[in-house]
């Protein structure tokens, strides 16, 4: 494993969890060197990757700068990263109770995002079988989320500390996933999300829209575009 960078970082180039920790290392300019996993040939539940990640799925980091500390789970890798690296709290807040406030948003994306958004995901695109109840139980999930978000940022810009934090950061991969456009080699048609994102939810598009166009979602998202193209 090479040292040469801060640190290194085990991703996949089109699971969204992958590209969660990306942004972060990139808004706080911290230099990291990726190692992409081939889960094709199951080189993430291989013993090589398994000795730092023993759930077999990405990410995980190695902190080369603080005695090789080794993480997984990209919300546990996210909060080390803003607790250890943003002393300034540029993605990150500063008062004690609203640190939980950050904190709940990270399990909100962990709990209720992440999993229903890969489970339409998977039933809508991948699986060989198509169930239509399946899909829409998963899609209404997708729904949901999005219900609760717009809830939220139609009274205020922010989820957290009135800035764009890694609260709203999290979020970002698995929006872009199930959005029209979404998938890679998958055409819009096909596309998770089968309703008007912005129509129907404008506060939350809205807020979607200023998080993708900061420089280090960009950066991170051409780099995507480029290894899946």
């Amino acid at each position: 494993m090479s040292h040469g960078k801060h640190f290194t970082l085990f991703g996949h180039k089109k699971a969204p969890n992958g590209w969660r920790v990306p942004i972060i290392l990139e808004e706080l300019g911290l230099t990291y060197e990726t190692v992409y996993l081939d889960f094709t040939k199951g080189e993430q539940k291989a013993q090589e990757y398994t000795k730092y990640n023993p759930n077999g799925r990405v990410p995980a980091i190695v902190d080369h700068k603080n005695n090789d500390v080794v993480l997984w789970e990209s919300d546990a890798i996210i909060t080390y990263l803003v607790d250890n690296y943003d002393p300034e709290h540029k993605i990150s807040v500063a008062d004690p109770i609203e640190k939980y406030y950050q904190l709940q948003w990270l399990f909100f994306q962990a709990s209720g995002q992440g999993p229903p958004f890969g489970q339409a995901a998977w039933y809508v695109v991948f699986h060989n079988e198509k169930i239509p109840s399946i899909q829409e139980r998963f899609r209404n999930e997708i729904k949901r989320v999005f219900s609760v978000l717009e809830n939220v940022l139609s009274k205020q810009e922010w989820l957290v500390g009135g800035k764009p934090t890694v609260a709203d950061l999290s979020f970002i991969p698995w929006n872009n996933f199930v959005l029209p456009g979404g998938v890679p080699g998958v055409e819009k048609e096909r596309a998770v999300v089968n309703f008007d994102f912005e129509a129907e939810y404008p506060a939350t598009a809205a807020w979607h829209k200023r998080l993708i166009e900061r420089p280090a979602v960009k950066k991170v998202y051409a780099l995507r575009e480029s290894l899946n193209a």
